[in-house]
């Protein structure tokens, strides 16, 4: 018999919180973390604005020394991860630490370091590289210095899906869970690319919104004015459980995790495919784990990066499996505040969806102004509203053609 799964506590920092709380409380009242970039000098760039965790000092969590042994994306990792661990009150030993994983994703890893070395490199030559810019650019470094951090000896890896990568790390962690491979697993991602080369790149690309004059404003989700999504840093943990190791340590869950569907587009390296076909399948496929219908579903926290093709795709994806059902399911986009964390996106999601669960809550999505006649669902726009949840779904999609699906329900 399978195990069930369920989620004990998270942990958040985000451009609007440095804790999973104050990130929430922000959210339902539709406050923006987007601003002009403070980090660089953004003179000559196309994009000015960014979404960036403010006010964040890793020495008061590190100390000097291991805070500059570690990338900006495992600095926020680790923050994440000591509040989720806090929350749940799980206790590792050397009888548990074995059956405790670690699983904490990133799309693009340390490159903040990798750019500032390769100044090094150029002005000052090799013989003064950091002998830590390797292990500090390393997309696995976060899963791999957490798990020393708190000492979990499970299973430790990251995946990498690009902006798919934790909804991935999410249903991996899961199914291993599930098939009682380990009891409880650290699952989430990070991401800090907020960085002259990392917006300069997705700047080229033609992905970033260029609403420069009015930053708040700036991602807008299933807006017919949208223009592209903005660069956001930050990280989510959650903590995933066997449900019946959770009840012997009387932990109390927030939600259970039920379904989990993956899917490829192999269409293109950035557009998703047409009429969100690979996002449907997976959406398909985790409904079909969870043993549920589509009508069972009460609230869809979109991927809604406010790029013009992946917000119609997304919705015409979801009505091509809900039907009519679709214009009766609420729907929100946390991008539109918090701006798109890439890699970490699908985590944060993910703890919002179990957040939306356990207080019967949903956030508005911001800046939705002007809808897009093809993008005519209901996207929750305006204010926060109550909703009774039992079954929710979380998307996220990638780079390369990368679609992730997560089903939530109510704890029973």
């Amino acid at each position: 018999m399978l195990n069930r799964v369920v989620v004990t506590s998270v942990g958040i920092i985000s451009p609007i919180g440095l804790t999973a709380k104050t990130t929430w409380d922000n959210l339902l009242k539709g406050n923006s973390g987007i601003d002009q970039i403070s980090t660089f000098d953004t003179n000559n760039f196309e994009t000015t604005i960014a979404a960036e965790v403010k006010n964040f000092d890793p020495i008061e969590y590190f100390g000097k020394k291991e805070s500059r042994r570690m990338d900006r994306f495992v600095q926020l990792a680790g923050v994440s991860t000591l509040e989720a661990m806090e929350d749940s009150q799980v206790n590792i030993n050397s009888d548990n630490a074995t059956r405790i994983s670690v699983m904490i994703a990133s799309g693009i890893g340390g490159i903040i370091t990798l750019s500032e070395q390769n100044e090094v490199l150029f002005d000052k030559g090799p013989s003064r590289i950091s002998p830590f810019l390797v292990p500090m650019m390393l997309p696995d470094m976060a899963s791999g210095q957490i798990s020393m951090m708190i000492g979990a000896k499970g299973p430790n890896y990251s995946v990498v899906s690009a902006c798919a990568s934790s909804g991935d790390t999410i249903g991996l962690a899961y199914e291993a869970i599930k098939r009682d491979d380990v009891d409880i697993v650290f699952a989430g991602g990070s991401e800090a690319a907020i960085c002259p080369i990392g917006v300069a790149g997705f700047s080229a690309c033609k992905a970033l919104s260029k609403c420069n004059h009015d930053p708040k404003s700036a991602s807008k989700p299933f807006d017919i004015k949208r223009d592209g999504f903005v660069l956001g840093e930050g990280s989510a943990v959650l903590v995933l459980e066997k449900l019946d190791h959770a009840i012997n340590r009387g932990a109390k869950p927030i939600a259970e995790i039920v379904g989990y569907g993956a899917s490829a587009d192999a269409h293109h390296i950035t557009q998703p495919a047409p009429g969100g076909e690979g996002g449907a399948r997976a959406m398909k496929k985790a409904l079909d784990q969870a043993s549920i219908s589509q009508n069972d579903i009460n609230y869809i926290n979109a991927h809604g990066t406010s790029t013009p093709l992946n917000d119609k795709f997304e919705t015409m994806a979801m009505k091509s499996v809900f039907g009519n059902q679709a214009y009766k399911i609420p729907i929100n986009s946390t991008k539109s505040m918090i701006g798109h964390l890439l890699g970490a996106s699908g985590a944060i999601e993910a703890a919002v969806t179990a957040l939306s669960i356990k207080n019967s809550m949903i956030h508005p999505t911001a800046n939705l102004e002007s809808p897009d006649p093809e993008c005519d669902l209901d996207y929750t726009s305006g204010h926060s509203k109550e909703l009774d949840i039992n079954y929710a779904m979380s998307n996220s999609f990638g780079f390369g053609g990368h679609n992730t699906s997560l089903i939530f329900k109510k704890y029973e």
